[in-house]
């Protein structure tokens, strides 16, 4: 787990090469989703036997300066989450870091996050972009609670852009270690039913800026 040092310029334009394109054909990477706008790939994490993703997709209907604005809400996202136990942003020594419990079914424990997150928009090749990273942290401020597994792996970078009309463009990239008893199958098998039922929704004309995975 990394320690509240912030995102470097370096990091968010590493971030933009990552998602300017769909995952590549082979390079180990696997696609789970194909339809008309939404695209999800996988590619295996050998140290943990849990998978990466990335996923590409637009919204036709959400410019995309409002679609990372409510993607930074975390007020707003207590509203429409019911996964969210407790959500929170706090500064300690001068970073702004967010506490996140989530709710897992019995009987199995609530995992909790200790991360930071920023965002930049940045001109890349003449398109704005808007560019969040979000990380895993420590600080002793916040220590872990008896009862909940403290997630210290997580991972995720999003891009999003203007579609050349009136929606946008998003890209994202997702690594997630939940740790405690929990089957590495079981937990990838999760992410691929939930990210199905996320994009029957989207089909719908249903939009909310959540975690394609469980959570976000």
């Amino acid at each position: 787990m990394e320690k509240a040092d912030g995102f470097s310029e370096e990091e968010f334009r590493k971030a933009c090469a990552e998602l300017e394109g769909p995952a590549p054909a082979g390079g180990g990477w696997e696609s789970l989703v194909e339809s008309e706008g939404f695209n999800l790939y996988r590619q295996p994490d050998e140290q943990t036997g849990l998978y990466e993703y990335k996923a590409f997709g637009d919204f036709k209907d959400c410019p995309p300066t409002l679609c990372a604005d409510v993607y930074m809400d975390l007020e707003y996202r207590k509203q429409w989450d019911s996964y969210v136990k407790e959500l929170y942003e706090t500064n300690i020594n001068g970073k702004m870091v967010v506490y996140w419990e989530v709710k897992y079914p019995f009987p199995m424990y609530n995992r909790d996050y200790v991360y930071i997150r920023d965002r930049r928009d940045l001109d890349l090749n003449g398109r704005t972009v808007h560019v969040m990273l979000a990380k895993s942290i420590s600080v002793p401020e916040i220590p872990e609670k008896d009862g909940i597994i403290r997630v210290s792996d997580y991972r995720q970078s999003l891009m999003i852009e203007s579609d050349g009309k009136n929606g946008c463009k998003v890209s994202m990239f997702y690594h997630d270690n939940p740790g405690g008893m929990i089957p590495s199958w079981l937990i990838n098998w999760a992410a691929k039913i939930c990210t199905n039922l996320t994009e029957k929704n989207k089909q719908k004309g249903k939009f909310r800026i959540q975690k394609i995975f469980w959570r976000n």
